[in-house]
């Protein structure tokens, strides 16, 4: 593999994990500090290997390299006013032969403490997703501002105040005690599941980087698994649910980028060896007393990958929606419950449902009316498709509300 190949997937995969290390090692107080030195190696890493050719071992070289300007960097800035540990401080004769351990064990201890600082409540939702692309994920600032939709500057200032707001908090890096583990767990959980939302319903067209998003969040969530003070049933639930969505990734869009609905998809791009994943997951999250929404969600989406369309699989996934609703009340789950609804009892009885709850603002709502009306009354199907197509922003969707309103 050349280099300019090689080079960034191993940013992708070995900037985390040096970020990681360093941060557990000097604290987030010097978040930066790491950041510019994993940065830092990874240009030295182009400069040298573009002159010299590939390293024996490349991922040894990097973490040879991080070591030595670890070092470089603190007997540079002098950090040993207390900051960075007591020993360093009380023993100049030392202080340079400090010891940073990249060994396998320290890497995976190391992303998942950080994992749990990165999702701590003090900071924004947003702030959250954001710095586990940049520190967890290894996502430039670019695809970072792409996968949001916005630039580089917004992103930049946001996590900004994220690293300041951890700091000020005094956010240790550590995995939370027994008595604390269940509530940062779920927080910790809840952002890999948005993670991966924005990569699964994101409106960005660039497809690469929306798989990668759901890749980098099933990784993370698989990390928790690997851990057992972590890999709880809510972990399995929650990387089960993304096993079975991301099976279905490929047919949910066509070549023209535009979104292809679920009784429309072709089954044969089902991916099935994820659908074998999401399954022993499943099986593996069956275990407690505690029944989550990821547990619900999970099952709805197994049902999903089943191609049949009997009336028994839709009244599975109704009663399903009726529990998740009982469980966490959103608009969207609603939403998708009446299309459910139409196919597990009438399509009158699914339009009431639908016409209640009063979405006027979202686009989908408008389509599924347009959909549940065609057969039914076209007039007030291609009304409610306009309406979708007005409040539809991306050129693909509009084409494909086009599309529908004209064969009506």
């Amino acid at each position: 593999m050349e280099t300019n190949e090689l080079l960034p997937h191993l940013f992708r995969t070995e900037y985390r994990k040096i970020v990681s290390v360093l941060v557990k090692t000097f604290g987030l107080s010097q978040m930066e500090m790491a950041e510019d030195i994993a940065s830092d190696t990874f240009l030295t890493a182009a400069e040298l290997w573009g002159l010299k050719g590939l390293p024996l071992n490349p991922v040894a070289w990097l973490y040879n390299v991080a070591k030595n300007k670890t070092k470089n960097n603190l007997q540079r800035h002098q950090l040993f006013d207390g900051k960075i540990s007591t020993e360093i401080k009380n023993n100049a004769a030392e202080k340079f032969e400090l010891e940073i351990d990249l060994s396998p064990q320290n890497i995976n201890d190391s992303q998942l403490q950080m994992m749990f600082a990165i999702c701590h409540p003090s900071i924004s939702v947003e702030s959250q997703i954001g710095l586990s692309l940049r520190i967890l994920c290894g996502f430039g600032i670019d695809e970072i501002a792409d996968a949001f939709l916005t630039n580089k500057e917004t992103i930049n200032k946001r996590l900004f105040r994220a690293k300041e707001k951890l700091r000020d908090e005094k956010i240790s890096i550590n995995i939370p005690d027994a008595m604390e583990i269940d509530q940062r767990l779920e927080t910790v959980l809840t952002t890999i599941y948005l993670l991966f939302s924005e990569g699964y319903y994101s409106a960005n067209q660039n497809k690469m980087i929306r798989k990668e998003l759901c890749l980098e969040a099933m990784r993370l969530c698989y990390m928790l698994i690997e851990n057992k003070i972590t890999n709880t049933p809510e972990a399995n639930a929650l990387l089960s649910l993304m096993c079975f969505h991301a099976s279905r990734f490929d047919a949910r869009i066509n070549e023209s980028g535009e979104p292809i609905f679920y009784n429309e998809q072709d089954a044969t791009l089902w991916d099935a060896d994820l659908i074998k994943k999401g399954e022993y997951f499943l099986n593996c999250a069956a275990t407690g007393n505690v029944v989550s929404k990821f547990h619900v969600e999970a099952a709805i989406a197994y049902w999903h990958t089943h191609q049949n369309d009997t009336k028994e699989k839709w009244e599975n996934i109704l009663q399903l929606y009726n529990k998740l609703l009982q469980i966490e009340y959103s608009p969207i789950a609603a939403l998708n419950r009446t299309y459910v609804l139409s196919k597990a009892n009438t399509l009158l009885e699914a339009i009431a449902e639908a016409e209640k709850l009063n979405l006027t603002n979202n686009h989908f709502y408008f389509i599924l009316l347009g959909e549940l009306y065609k057969t039914v009354d076209k007039e007030k199907a291609k009304k409610h498709l306009q309406s979708a197509l007005a409040l539809s922003k991306l050129v693909t969707e509009k084409q494909n509300i086009q599309q529908k309103m004209d064969i009506i």
